[in-house]
C-alpha cells in the first residue's frame, strides 16, 4: 500500500498560528519533504534522522516553513527527510524538469508506504511551490491531501487591526513580481505579494496613483516591521512582504 503526500501549511510566520490538523498531520508522517531554493542543492537529497551533513542542517536552518513547525511540533527533528530543490527562477523548462525529479524522488518513498508531508509557508493553494509536487503526483495516481494554513494577507490584516473587505468590496491577491500597474486599477482590495525585489517601483506606483498601502515584512516573525502608507515604504524589502492597498476613501478615511 502506497503512502500519502500531505501538503501542509504552517501560516504565515508564528507557530501558535499552526493549525492542530497541521501539528497532527507532521507528527504522524514518516518523512518532511523540505523545499530549498539554494542553488547548491541540484537533486533531490534523502537523509534519516539523527545523520545529518552540515550543508542539510544550513538548509534546515534557511527553511522558514520548518523552523516554525519546529516552532509547534516537539522532536520534528527525529523524523527523516528529503530536501527537494526548489530554485528561484522562471524559465519553464528548467522549473519543468526540477518539479519532474522533485516528484519522482517524492513518489519512491511513497511507494514504500512513507507518508510525506511538504511543509509550506501560509497555505499550499496560494503561490506555494508545494503544488508543482502535489499535482504530479495526483496525476499520477498516488494518494494526496491538503492540510490548509492561515494565509499571510489574513494574517497581516490582523496583524495591522484592519479589515481586508467590507461589504461589496472585491479582494485581488496579486504577485507583485510581474506587471501589476494595470491590476491596481482593479476595483476593491488589492494584496501583493512577493514584492520585495521590485518595492522601489511598486512605491513609485502607490505614490503616482494615490492609494493608500500598508505593508507587514516577516509577518508573525522576530524580525517583523510594519510600514503604514507609501511614503513609510523602503525602497527594498526582504522577500516575505505583503502590502494590503486600497483606494482613498471618501474625506480622505485611510485604512
Amino acid at each position: 500500500m502506497s503512502g500519502i503526500f500531505t501538503g501542509v501549511g504552517v501560516g504565515p510566520g508564528d507557530p501558535e498560528l499552526m493549525t492542530l490538523k497541521a501539528v497532527r498531520a507532521i507528527e504522524t508522517c514518516s518523512v518532511i519533504a523540505v523545499p530549498v531554493s539554494d542553488s547548491t542543492l541540484e537533486k533531490p537529497v534523502y537523509e534519516c534522522a539523527g545523520n545529518q551533513e552540515e550543508r542539510n542542517r544550513a538548509y534546515l536552518e534557511r527553511c522558514v516553513a520548518y523552523q516554525i513547525a519546529a516552532g509547534a511540533v516537539s522532536g520534528l527533528e527525529k523524523k527523516d527527510r528529503i530536501y527537494l530543490p526548489m530554485p528561484m527562477i522562471k524559465e519553464k523548462d528548467t522549473l519543468k524538469a526540477v518539479h519532474d525529479n522533485d516528484a519522482s524522488a517524492v513518489a519512491e518513498l511513497l511507494d514504500k508506504g512513507e507518508n510525506v508531508v511538504f511543509l509550506t509557508l501560509g497555505d499550499p493553494t496560494v503561490y506555494s511551490t508545494c503544488m508543482y509536487v502535489h499535482k504530479r503526483l495526483k496525476r499520477n495516481g498516488y494518494t494526496t491531501q491538503i492540510v490548509p494554513g492561515i494565509p499571510s494577507f489574513c494574517a497581516a490584516a490582523a496583524r495591522m487591526d484592519i479589515p481586508l473587505v467590507e461589504n461589496r468590496q472585491e479582494l485581488h491577491i496579486l504577485p507583485a513580481s510581474y506587471q501589476i500597474e494595470e491590476s491596481l486599477n482593479l476595483p476593491g482590495t488589492k494584496v501583493l505579494m512577493k514584492a520585495g525585489r521590485k518595492m522601489s517601483e511598486v512605491k513609485e506606483i502607490l505614490k503616482e496613483k494615490e492609494l493608500d498601502a500598508v505593508m507587514v515584512e516577516n509577518c508573525g516573525m522576530e524580525n517583523e516591521k510594519l510600514y503604514f502608507g507609501a511614503q513609510e515604504i523602503p525602497e527594498r524589502a526582504g522577500y516575505y512582504s505583503l502590502l494590503v492597498v486600497k483606494e482613498k476613501q471618501r474625506g480622505g478615511r485611510k485604512i
